[in-house]
C-alpha cells in the first residue's frame, strides 16, 4: 500500500473556502441592497411552503417529463412551462386568476389608489 504524497494533501486545502466566498459575496450583495434576510431552519421546509410548493411542481411537471438534450432545450423548455405557468394557468391561491392577470390587477389597483388621493 502506498501513501498519497503529502504535497497533495497541502494543495487541496486552499480549494476548499470557495462556499464561504460565495456566502460573503451574497451577504454582501444583500447588505449593500437593503435585502431582508430570512433562513429557514433545517427540516422545516414549510416555513417557505410557496418555494417548495412551485419547486415541486415544477420538478413534476417540468424536469421529470422532458430529457434536455443541451442547455439550449433545458431553457427553452422551461420557458414555455413558466409561460403556460404564469399566463395561461388559472391558480386557486389567486381566486382563480393567473398570476399574469393578479400582477396587471395589483398594478392597476395601485394606480387607482394613488389617483384617488389625489
Amino acid at each position: 500500500m502506498q501513501l498519497a504524497p503529502e504535497h497533495r494533501w497541502r494543495s487541496r486545502k486552499g480549494r476548499t473556502s470557495g462556499g464561504r466566498w460565495t456566502s460573503n459575496a451574497i451577504l454582501k450583495w444583500q447588505e449593500y441592497r437593503n435585502v431582508d434576510w430570512h433562513y429557514i431552519a433545517p427540516g422545516r421546509p414549510m416555513q417557505n411552503g410557496f418555494v417548495e410548493s412551485f419547486n415541486g411542481r415544477m420538478r413534476d411537471e417540468c424536469l421529470n417529463e422532458h430529457l434536455f438534450d443541451n442547455l439550449r432545450h433545458a431553457r427553452h423548455l422551461i420557458a414555455t412551462w413558466r409561460t403556460d405557468f404564469n399566463h395561461h394557468r388559472p391558480h386557486t391561491s389567486l381566486a382563480g386568476m393567473t398570476p399574469g392577470e393578479y400582477a396587471n390587477r395589483s398594478n392597476e389597483g395601485q394606480n387607482l389608489n394613488r389617483a384617488n388621493l389625489n
